[in-house]
């Protein structure tokens, strides 16, 4: 059980999946599937994150102490020592990156950058400025487009382009997040937002991203993307589900309630879940 929540399982799945649907969206004829590499992906992956994650919690420990929602996690509850949490996270981080490197150098490079800049930029500046949530926001969009690296062995506009998407989706995700549990990040001294409250300013920033996220999501459809494309049909139904996040962001707009941001935050999961899933199924189906 500690295990599980030292390593966030519950979110390294997500994070899994993004990279699952990227491999997906990867292969062709020319890199043709394979279940060893899907199966060195999900498990190196799952290395990873579970490592940052780790290495997360074991610089935060005394913060996470003050939060109602982390206080009970291993290592501020003092079920699992820092050098316990530490050996682990360092464990994976070598498994992770070794079956990485088995796929291809390139995987394996940005799943080491993708630890660095959550565990050495992102996670220090949680605490100093809301800019941090601009610096995750890079490793955090690293693992749908890492599915594509893994299948293909290149990092071109395809791969760019699955990264924009995820890159995009942080803001309105990770604002709602930072807009309900915002009293209990600032026991911490976290700055989630991007003007530090939950004002107009900030609600319209997220209005704002969301609609660059429904932006990136559609480029597949124009022709520009290389072998990343989807059809019409396709890109009728994902501009159909942006106009649904796009809706609830209005509606935190509008209310900038507690439970608009939750509901917000809740659409977000459902977004880029079931936006993957119609890029995989327009693939198999055209």
């Amino acid at each position: 059980m500690d295990f599980k929540e030292i390593t966030k399982a519950g979110l390294a799945i997500s994070v899994l999946f993004s990279s699952i649907a990227g491999y997906l969206l990867g292969f062709d004829s020319a890199h043709p599937f394979s279940w060893m590499t899907l199966l060195m992906l999900s498990v190196g992956g799952y290395c990873m994150v579970g490592a940052s994650n780790a290495y997360n919690q074991v610089i935060e420990k005394d913060l996470d102490a003050l939060m109602d929602r982390t206080k009970n996690r291993p290592v501020p509850a003092e079920r699992m020592t820092p050098n316990a949490a530490l050996f682990i996270a360092s464990l994976l981080t070598i498994i992770g990156l070794v079956l990485l490197y088995f796929i291809n150098p390139k995987t394996a490079m940005f799943g080491a950058i993708s630890i660095f800049l959550y565990v050495s930029i992102y996670t220090p500046l949680k605490t100093k400025t809301p800019l941090s949530v601009f610096v995750g926001a890079f490793p955090g969009a690293i693992p749908f487009m890492l599915g594509w690296v893994a299948a293909t062995g290149n990092f071109g506009i395809e791969a760019g382009t699955l990264f924009l998407i995820q890159f995009f989706w942080q803001f309105p995700h990770f604002w709602a997040i930072g807009w309900f549990l915002y009293e209990d990040y600032e026991k911490a001294g976290f700055f989630m937002l991007p003007t530090g409250k939950k004002d107009k300013s900030t609600a319209m920033q997220i209005i704002l991203y969301t609609v660059w996220l429904i932006v990136a999501s559609l480029l597949p459809c124009l022709g520009y993307t290389g072998q990343l494309f989807i059809s019409p049909i396709a890109a009728i139904v994902v501009f159909l589900l942006g106009l649904w996040i796009l809706y609830y962001a209005v509606k935190l707009y509008q209310t900038r309630t507690a439970k608009a941001a939750k509901s917000l935050m809740l659409t977000s999961v459902f977004y880029i879940t079931l936006l993957q899933i119609i890029y995989i199924t327009d693939k198999f189906i055209r």
